[in-house]
């Protein structure tokens, strides 16, 4: 044989073995996922890739990561779906909005409830994995929560010997007793086109026993709680609040200035109290000399009690992991892994607005939820949550998933609810009752019959 021949056979034999083993063929390149997720901010973002540089070498598998913003993700689900082309693992997407797709068929619930097998269901918050499921069955993982809090300053209230407010009454006479010139009793979100004013609302409405829907599906924003929850909220911000239209920035832009008493807000205030954050910095008087004041002399109420003294409730938003409907069988392994090893780095994304759901594992039942309150929180600058706010209130974070109270998921009309937060019809009416317009009686049968238009264009 010439030392070509013996070459170009060597070569040949190489190519074989190669082959065989798998060198050109997908396992040797390893699975390849697509996963997409709602947390946008660059930072977010990169440390997201870092989670998944880690899922990549532990498995072989391949990983292409799309951040897409919340307000854009419906559009690009529906071409994506409509090409044949979506991802296999959606991420950081709400349970309305998650619901909807579960609706038209886009998620897995088998592979949901495979992985939450996996993992161990007795690991996961109970209210959580009920607020997921749909027919009898998990449409997605639950990740994690944020929580709507009731913030108040805790100086005042002492001064003024004032209780805390965790029922209804005790919020309307705080407000009343507390507003003054250049001080309001409390400031909430009150404009019109605003998904904010709605969880505010909705924060109020479930502690107030008003529910999106009865059991059989028929709207209900006309009995008499959620009547009353429209009187109540439209007194409160005519006797006791800053006038006009207000949202998200300029609520917490007066709390931080120390010219409110109470603030309805998002766990996610928790950080910038501390003065962590350089695009929201505590700007009151004792702030100057000490960042951390509000966050000092700040008390923080979760679930709200009704009228009639029932079991406390809340409003708040859960999160969550999807595996849709085509994908690959190696989606599971990324989600469980997002959920166990690399759980609390996705957590420190940002652990005010990230409260575990799965506390822990079968092993470390308190395993999360434990870690969770040593995260550091924070923009420019950054302490562990444990250092800012004290054990029994990180506990109460910590739990709030569970007295979690959300409209229209007990009752089966999850599909309702993301499908009406596209149009906001309860802020659109409750801004006309603040501003004159409308009695609230008439705001609420307004949002009744816009509900009602939503829910017969869903048949």
């Amino acid at each position: 044989m010439t030392a070509r021949r013996f070459v170009v056979a060597l070569l040949g034999v190489i190519l074989i073995i190669a082959v065989s083993c798998g060198g050109g063929g997908k396992k040797d390149r390893g699975t390849s996922l697509t996963f997409w997720t709602a947390e946008d901010n660059p930072d977010r973002v990169k440390a997201t890739q870092a989670i998944i540089n880690r899922f990549e070498q532990q498995t072989h598998s391949k990983v292409k990561l799309v951040a897409i913003g919340e307000d854009q993700l419906q559009s690009q689900i529906a071409s994506a779906s409509a090409a044949g082309t979506l991802p296999d693992v959606l991420a950081a997407v709400s349970l309305g909005f998650m619901h909807s797709l579960a609706a038209d068929g886009i998620t897995d619930p088998d592979a949901a409830a495979a992985v939450l097998d996996t993992l161990g269901r007795q690991t996961f918050s109970r209210r959580a994995l009920s607020l997921v499921e749909a027919n009898g069955r998990p449409v997605a993982v639950p990740s994690d929560s944020w929580t709507q809090l009731l913030v108040y300053r805790k100086d005042l209230f002492d001064q003024a010997g004032l209780a805390a407010p965790t029922t209804l009454d005790a919020i309307r006479a705080a407000a009343t007793k507390l507003e003054d010139n250049g001080m309001a009793g409390i400031v909430a979100a009150t404009k019109p086109g605003d998904s904010f004013t709605q969880q505010t609302f909705e924060y109020l409405a479930v502690a107030n026993h008003c529910q999106l829907t009865n059991q059989a599906g028929a709207i209900t924003l006309t009995s008499k709680p959620c009547v009353d929850t429209f009187q109540f909220y439209v007194d409160l911000i005519h006797k006791a609040s800053v006038q006009g239209g207000q949202d998200a920035t300029s609520t917490r832009t007066a709390y931080l200035a120390g010219k409110a008493a109470m603030i309805i807000w998002s766990s996610f205030l928790l950080d910038e109290l501390a003065g962590l954050s350089n695009d929201a910095r505590p700007s009151c008087p004792q702030c100057r000399s000490d960042p951390s004041f509000l966050a000092d002399h700040s008390g923080i109420v979760t679930a709200i009690t009704g009228p009639d003294g029932s079991q406390p409730s809340q409003f708040g938003e859960l999160t969550c992991f999807a595996i849709t409907k085509d994908a690959d069988k190696d989606a599971a392994k990324l989600v469980e892994f997002m959920m166990n090893d690399g759980y609390l780095d996705w957590l420190a994304l940002a652990p005010e607005g990230k409260v575990p759901v799965r506390t822990g594992t079968g092993a470390e039942p308190t395993k999360f939820t434990d870690a969770w309150t040593q995260l550091q929180t924070g923009v420019e600058h950054t302490k562990p949550l444990s250092e800012l706010y004290p054990p029994g209130v990180l506990k109460v974070l910590a739990t709030s998933t569970d007295t979690m109270n959300r409209w229209g998921f007990p009752q089966g009309q999850g599909r309702l609810v993301g499908a009406q937060l596209a149009e906001l019809p309860i802020p659109k009416a409750l801004a006309a009752a603040l501003n004159g317009t409308l009695s609230p009686a008439a705001a609420a049968e307004q949002a009744q019959a816009h509900l009602e238009t939503i829910a017969e264009s869903m048949n």
